[in-house]
């Protein structure tokens, strides 16, 4: 320790140097550590002319790690994470609780996993869970939680990843808003169909919902948190897009219906991740088999109620 404290200007040098190389941006870390971007400059100038070596390369749109500062942050992760751990550990300790931190979706934790609480905490009764939400596109790091929900190819150098199911995306409506407007009812001419829609949303989705005959136009409601678009859809204000890793409760209990018979799966694999330099710890495991198949009953009991959209194949190839 006494050669540590000898090679650092300062212990806030590798806070400042952390928080810099995990946003890739010196404006960005200087907000998380409530400085100015100045100060954060400073601070890793400092430190570089202190190491004699340069820890970050500046491109135009923030900066990446050279060399020298990937061996430096990646020591540093897992020194930080140890101590995480080890501060989390003897909290639990006291209380008698053991926290799980998840990195998931707004959408996710309100549609899915809310609904299922319950259940949750009569499996897991001794588990405080800490949500790291995320508002848009899923995605970032998850160094700082146990689990993360995210769109990947599988387990990687850093990264343990546990297949939940594919990307699978559908149209979807409340049972009232799909008997007014969808089956084409006597009575209703040249319908308007309310779109549902997510701001910036990915993959296009636009080809789900070509009007099925002439006089047929649509509108939209446009939500940049997936969320409010899922409870639109619920409160019957029109067709949006659903991600079926979200919307499967729904689905289930039929709060929620296809609004045609139609599926776009992206190729894009739904993986709960954790970083391997974390211990692990066996509650993690379970929580994350237990949402996988959770899960899975959803989508299988889905496949039997809409044998149409063949979804038991999809799983099965995957």
């Amino acid at each position: 320790m006494t050669s540590l404290r000898r090679s650092l200007p300062s212990m806030n040098a590798l806070f400042t140097f952390e928080a810099a190389a995990r946003c890739g941006n010196f404006s960005k870390a200087a907000n998380e550590l409530n400085v100015t971007p100045a100060a954060v400059s400073r601070m890793i100038a400092r430190l570089e002319e202190h190491l004699g070596t340069q820890l970050f390369v500046r491109i135009p749109t923030g900066s990446s790690l050279s060399e020298a500062g990937t061996i430096l942050f990646d020591s540093i992760t897992k020194g930080f994470s140890g101590i995480e751990n080890a501060l989390r550990e003897i909290e639990d300790r006291q209380t008698g609780l053991e926290t799980v931190s998840l990195s998931v979706s707004t959408g996710f934790t309100t549609h899915w996993l809310m609904p299922r609480m319950s259940k949750f905490k009569a499996e897991f009764p001794n588990v405080d869970l800490r949500f790291q939400l995320v508002i848009g596109a899923l995605g970032g790091s998850v160094a700082d939680v146990d689990l993360g929900m995210r769109f990947v190819d599988g387990s990687d150098d850093r990264h343990e990843a546990a297949l939940i199911m594919p990307e699978i995306l559908m149209p979807i409506c409340s049972p009232s808003y799909y008997e007014q407007y969808a089956t084409g009812q006597d009575g209703v001419e040249a319908p308007v169909y309310t779109i549902v829609n997510l701001d910036s949303a990915q993959p296009d989705w636009s080809g789900l919902f070509l009007p099925r005959q002439a006089g047929e136009t649509v509108n939209s409601l446009i939500f940049s948190d997936y969320a409010i678009v899922v409870q639109a859809a619920l409160l019957g204000q029109g067709v949006a897009l659903g991600w079926l890793n979200v919307v499967a409760h729904w689905l289930r209990t039929r709060a929620l219906v296809p609004a045609r018979q139609d599926l776009m799966v992206t190729g894009r694999l739904c993986h709960l991740v954790r970083v391997r330099d974390k211990p692990r710890r066996a509650v993690v495991s379970l929580i994350r088999d237990w949402i996988i198949a959770e899960l899975l009953e959803d989508i299988l009991d889905l496949d039997r109620q809409y044998p149409a959209l063949g979804l038991r194949p999809l799983l099965d190839r995957s």
